[in-house]
């Protein structure tokens, strides 16, 4: 019976939250923390779902119907199966990664052709469909993995030669509304605009500074503008008490830099640190309170499993 896996990266956002949704530069990177899609033909002729209770069907779903639409084909005969390394409930771009993985294990599955940067338009599309708005950079890591350069909507999409970046990420134990909180931003935009645009260009300098910092390996650089960065997002309201607490924690103990990771709210922050700083990091994030959540950056991207 014919099936083809899938399995796409999660990510973490480094710089660049809630700039990027409004044509400002990012930097992100894949983890090594999975989902996995299979699509196989199925025994009954029907569709079926088979996904954990976790993974958010409405991607799943939209995907689906993007594809019948692009290969004009109905495509009514599967079984798809969804599993994931990580929960949908820490920040790690699950959607994302569950939207990539059907889309390219659908191309596969059909035996097209299509380019990944195709293939990454069919997923941002996807996405904004279901959420309504978005950068696409977490579709984009997903799909290409590594460490991106990227800017809204796909319109530069660069590949970085990063090497040796520790990071520490710890969760806060709250689950974020990126939806609700990319509106609320967009409603101090509309409010402010002059103020927020501001802290966007702010937050974009920083983004190019930091990039060819990355490549050179110059972390204790890009630590300090990682905190630069968080400076912005706490002007930008979009930071929270526990978020404060972890990335005070992980500074305290020796982190060169540490700033939340995506829309902020809750889920994620992370730490930059150099080796020697890793244990008393993980030990500070878990003494304030926090989850550390043991990833690897700098991930493949979405792959045909054997």
């Amino acid at each position: 019976m014919k099936n083809v896996t899938v399995t796409a990266p999660g990510k973490l956002l480094l710089m660049g939250d809630h700039a990027v949704v409004y044509g400002r530069p990012c930097l992100v990177t894949a983890v090594s923390e999975r989902m996995s899609v299979c699509v196989e033909q199925s025994p009954d002729g029907q569709l079926h779902f088979d996904m954990p209770e976790h993974v958010d069907t409405r991607f799943v779903s939209r995907a689906l119907e993007t594809a019948r639409a692009h290969w004009r084909l109905p495509i009514s005969d599967i079984t798809i199966r969804t599993a994931s390394q990580f929960s949908g409930n820490v920040g790690l771009g699950s959607s994302a990664a569950v939207t990539v993985g059907m889309i390219a294990a659908l191309r596969e599955y059909l035996g097209k052709k299509d380019s990944l940067k195709t293939l990454f338009t069919l997923s941002y599309r996807t996405i904004l469909d279901v959420q309504g708005k978005g950068s696409g950079f977490d579709a984009a890591a997903a799909l290409f993995g590594g460490t991106l350069y990227f800017v809204t909507a796909g319109k530069t999409i660069e590949p970085l030669s990063v090497n040796n970046m520790r990071l520490i990420v710890g969760f806060t134990g709250v689950k974020a509304d990126t939806v609700t909180l990319v509106r609320e931003v967009e409603e101090k935009m509309k409010a402010q605009p002059e103020r927020v645009n501001r802290i966007y260009d702010a937050i974009a300098k920083l983004v190019e500074e930091a990039k060819p910092k990355m490549v050179e390996g110059d972390w204790e650089r890009v630590g300090k503008l990682m905190d630069f960065n968080q400076e912005y997002l706490r002007d930008l309201g979009v930071s929270s008490e526990k978020l404060e607490s972890l990335i005070a924690a992980s500074k305290k103990a020796g982190a060169w830099g540490a700033k939340l990771s995506g829309a902020g709210g809750g889920d994620c922050m992370i730490a930059l640190v150099s080796d020697d700083k890793q244990p008393a990091v993980q030990e500070a994030i878990t003494q304030a309170g926090g989850q550390v959540i043991h990833i690897s950056p700098n991930a493949q991207g979405a792959r045909i499993e054997p």
